[in-house]
């Protein structure tokens, strides 16, 4: 007998149910990875990738944040890149080692439809990149315009930007890199946004040229321009990555995501 049950329940055929996993399930399936180009050649890098990463959260995209010290770092592999601010003038004699800055150049003259952000400094780099080559903005920049380090300032912005809306979910804090360095904790942790304006931080900024901007204003600080947009190149004359308010970030991460990795 006990025989008879033994041979009946191995030859019974045993059904399997399969527990679809999380990314299986239908309408959540993976996002796609895009990769950011930081180039670290100066000044607030650590706190434009804490950005990144919060913009990244708000529009739930997944990012991959790409430190770009030497030129082999800058590759086509890229879908967008941040040029951070600083002093032009040093990043320019910082970046020959390691050829990083004409590699940035090179990238974007590979891939004009990939969207840049240039911030301070950064947008300097845009407006007047040297070397020979042609400006990536349609603007005349001039450097320490407002003037010395004491007299740098905030204000509120008025900001006209294509950019979906804000989800704020404070970042939680993020320990030191390898380097040991850490971002800075910006002042206004509370608040996403102001609720009129953006709140501008311009240190030893730049000014664009009275008259010279032949492309689309973005930003302003009473009648004067302090931001513009030239095809995929953003660039601003303040610090967006001192503040909470991750709208520029946003703008570059949701170019990128829509771009489907065009050049």
């Amino acid at each position: 007998m006990a025989s008879a049950v033994f041979e009946m329940l191995v030859s019974k055929p045993t059904t399997r149910t399969r527990f679809k996993r999380w990314t299986d399930r239908e309408g959540h399936g993976p996002k796609a990875m895009l990769r950011v180009g930081l180039a670290m050649l100066q000044g607030a890098r650590h706190e434009h990738a804490e950005a990144l990463r919060g913009a990244a959260d708000e529009l739930d995209l997944s990012v991959e944040i790409v430190e770009c010290r030497r030129a082999e770092h800058v590759s086509g592999a890229l879908d967008a890149l941040v040029l951070p601010g600083g002093e032009s003038t040093t990043m320019r004699i910082a970046s020959r080692y390691e050829s990083l800055l004409a590699a940035v150049f090179d990238w974007m003259d590979a891939h004009p439809q990939r969207p840049v952000l240039g911030t301070c400094a950064g947008a300097i780099l845009l407006a007047s990149p040297g070397e020979g080559r042609s400006p990536y903005l349609a603007a005349g920049i001039a450097r320490n315009a407002w003037g010395r380090q004491r007299d740098s300032f905030e204000a509120v912005v008025d900001v006209e930007l294509d950019t979906p809306e804000s989800t704020f979910k404070p970042s939680s804090p993020v320990g030191r890199d390898r380097f040991s360095h850490q971002p800075l904790e910006v002042a206004s942790q509370g608040a996403a946004q102001l609720a009129d304006g953006f709140p501008g931080v311009f240190i030893r900024a730049p000014r664009f040229e009275n008259g010279s901007v032949a492309c689309t204003p973005i930003a302003r600080l009473g009648d004067e321009v302090v931001g513009v947009l030239d095809g995929k190149k953003l660039a601003v004359t303040f610090h967006p990555e001192l503040t909470m308010d991750r709208r520029f970030h946003r703008w570059l991460l949701t170019e990128a995501a829509a771009n489907g990795g065009e050049a």
